[in-house]
C-alpha cells in the first residue's frame, strides 16, 4: 500500500499501472476464496483475474465511463469478455473493500451518510423509457424538486471522504431504509453519524440507538 500516495482531500490515484498490477496481484492472493481461484479452466485464461481487477481500477482512474470505449484503447481486449470477467469479480471487490475498511482508523471521526440520484434519461422520458425496466424506477430529487428515472446510490464515508460502504437501489428507495445495513457493514468504532433530514424518523432513531449511535 506504500505505492498508493493518497493525499487527504484528493482521490487521484498516483501510481503507475505496473505498480497497480502488483498491488492487485497481492490483494488477489490474500482475499480471493479457494472456490474462486480453483474454478474450472482457470489455468487456461489468458488474462488473469488480478489483471482484470487492475484494469477496472485503471478505468476509474482515467475517468472513462464507457467500458466499450475503454476496451478500444487496448486492441487485444474484448469488451464482452471484459464485461463478463468484471462481473465475476464483484464479490471479490466487495471482500477487498471490507478488509481494507478494517484497517482504517475511524476513532474520533464523524461518519457522514447521504445519497445521490443516478438518472438514466431526461425527466421528459420518465414514463416512456424502457432501459433497466424492472431494475430501476422513478424517484424524487428534493434538492431540484424534480422526478427522475434511474437509481440511487446510498453511501457512508468518513469525514475526510473515505468511502466505507455503499449500495445501489432503485430511485424510489427512501434514504433511511439502507442506513442500518450500511452501518452494520461498516462496523465503525465511533458513535457519531451525520445525515440530512431524509434520515429522520422514529423507527430509524430507535434502531440506531440500540446499535449505540
Amino acid at each position: 500500500m506504500n505505492c498508493l500516495k493518497l493525499k487527504r482531500f484528493s482521490h487521484h490515484l498516483q501510481v503507475s499501472f505496473k505498480d497497480l498490477v502488483i498491488i492487485c496481484r497481492h490483494w488477489y492472493r490474500l482475499y480471493a476464496p479457494a472456490e474462486f481461484t480453483h474454478r474450472r479452466n482457470i489455468d487456461q485464461i489468458k488474462t488473469t483475474d488480478s489483471l482484470i481487477l487492475a484494469l477496472l481500477i485503471w478505468q476509474a482512474k482515467t475517468g472513462i465511463e464507457s467500458q466499450r470505449r475503454f476496451c478500444e484503447c487496448f486492441g487485444c481486449l474484448s469488451h464482452s469478455r471484459f464485461n463478463r470477467r468484471s462481473r465475476q469479480l464483484l464479490q471479490l471487490i466487495y471482500q477487498i473493500r471490507q478488509k481494507m475498511n478494517q484497517k482504517v482508523d475511524l476513532s474520533g471521526q464523524f461518519l457522514i451518510i447521504d445519497s445521490f440520484p443516478v438518472p438514466v434519461c431526461q425527466p421528459v422520458r420518465n414514463y416512456r423509457v424502457r432501459i433497466f425496466r424492472g431494475s430501476a424506477n422513478i424517484g424524487y430529487k428534493a434538492t431540484k424538486k424534480i422526478y427522475f428515472y434511474g437509481f440511487k446510490v446510498h453511501a457512508i464515508v468518513s469525514d475526510d471522504g473515505y468511502i466505507l460502504d455503499y449500495v445501489v437501489t432503485k430511485a424510489s428507495v427512501h434514504d433511511a431504509r439502507e442506513t442500518v445495513e450500511l452501518m452494520e457493514n461498516t462496523h465503525p468504532s465511533n458513535y457519531y453519524l451525520l445525515g440530512d433530514e431524509g434520515y429522520l424518523g422514529k423507527e430509524l432513531h430507535q434502531q440506531l440507538k440500540q446499535m449505540g449511535y
